[in-house]
């Protein structure tokens, strides 16, 4: 269990694009240690951040920020009104370590209670008690964030960020958002790495071609075929839509495409369709506009933005994708596409991560 999860971690250490750094040296400037760091954060209007990449924390390449962990920090700073400043470590020590000398203002670990206890340092569970919300979903449920005094304002503050009964279902909603079990069975597994070592080397530079002409990370459009088609030129959905990436007649029209099933056209296709759903959320912060304009790939950009208007009548913002997320899981019941949508998202999450992790 141990070296699988070193070399999970590594993994994500590869991928990731924030320089990660070591035990901090004992010449590294450290803030002022009498000052209250809430203090400084408001002062500085950054909050920083010292973490540990991994399936509860974050995940970090290509510039791409996000993770159950981090969205969380993200939505904190956004109550304080600050900026987050990341910074990754290799290990929870290291970060933790960070922490304690005035690098950064918040740890977010799945580090021990005794390693915390050890540092003196105070915590906050994410799930603030209610583990099951992460496990169900495997994560990490002791995931949390470290301070180094308790009676600090920003932890305290953030005792009854995470606590708060609103909070409290908002962190459940996100906890499925990053759900971590897609990938986890063995035939799961197998079957995705045999569809990408089998099937994507013959369309992979057709993936680039577009990526590079649409500004794509190419790796988005492959977990993007996985998810529609499983790589498969041929396929047809009960619902009339063809082709690797799974256009609808009207689309692949729309798009220039005159054959659905040309693996070549449909990934045209899927591209260029894929940056005019960006185009339509321009407006959205750059962490949160490829969840929309995925949501709006698979429903449409008018369903995306009909549901953003709604929680803009009720002073919720529309902007955020964990907001939109929300939604969907709470009114999925009496609209079967609202759990299509949340498991399109989700699932290409997960597979792009996987592809970027290489687990094939």
């Amino acid at each position: 269990m141990q070296q699988s999860m070193y070399h999970s971690t590594k993994r994500l250490l590869q991928a990731s694009s924030i320089a990660l750094l070591s035990l901090p040296a004992q010449s590294a400037p450290a803030l002022n240690m009498q000052t209250p760091a809430y203090t400084q954060v408001m002062a500085q209007k950054t909050l920083t951040i010292a973490a540990v990449p991994g399936d509860s924390t974050f995940f970090a390449t290509d510039g791409f920020q996000h993770g159950f962990g981090y969205d969380l920090v993200r939505q904190y700073a956004d109550e304080l009104g600050v900026a987050v400043h990341l910074k990754g470590y290799a290990t929870d020590e290291a970060a933790l370590r960070a922490l304690k000398s005035g690098q950064a203002d918040i740890a977010l670990t799945t580090a021990s209670t005794q390693l915390k206890s050890q540092l003196n340092l105070a915590s906050a569970n994410l799930s603030c008690g209610y583990d099951s919300n992460l496990t169900k979903n495997g994560l990490h449920p002791k995931v949390s964030w470290s301070f180094r005094q308790s009676s600090d304002p920003l932890s305290k503050k953030a005792s009854h960020f995470l606590c708060d009964n609103v909070k409290l279902d908002n962190t459940k909603q996100l906890a499925t958002f990053y759900n971590r079990k897609l990938l986890k069975d063995a035939y799961s597994q197998q079957h995705f790495k045999d569809t990408l070592t089998q099937k994507l080397p013959g369309y992979q530079a057709y993936f680039q071609k577009e990526a590079r002409e649409y500004n794509h990370d190419w790796q988005v459009l492959v977990a993007m075929g996985y998810q529609e088609s499983h790589l498969n030129a041929d396929a047809v959905s009960p619902t009339g839509v063809r082709g690797l990436m799974m256009l609808t007649n009207a689309t692949a029209e729309a798009m220039g495409v005159a054959n659905r099933v040309d693996p070549i056209q449909s990934i045209a296709g899927g591209a260029k369709y894929l940056e005019q759903m960006k185009a339509e959320f321009a407006d959205v912060p750059t962490g949160d506009r490829l969840w929309f304009a995925l949501a709006a790939y698979n429903m449409g950009p008018n369903a995306v933005k009909n549901i953003q208007d709604k929680l803009a009548t009720v002073g919720i913002d529309g902007n955020s994708w964990h907001n939109v997320y929300a939604y969907l899981d709470k009114n999925q019941a009496r609209n079967s596409r609202y759990t299509q949508c949340m498991h399109y998202v989700s699932n290409i999450r997960s597979y792009l991560e996987a592809i970027k992790t290489q687990m094939v």
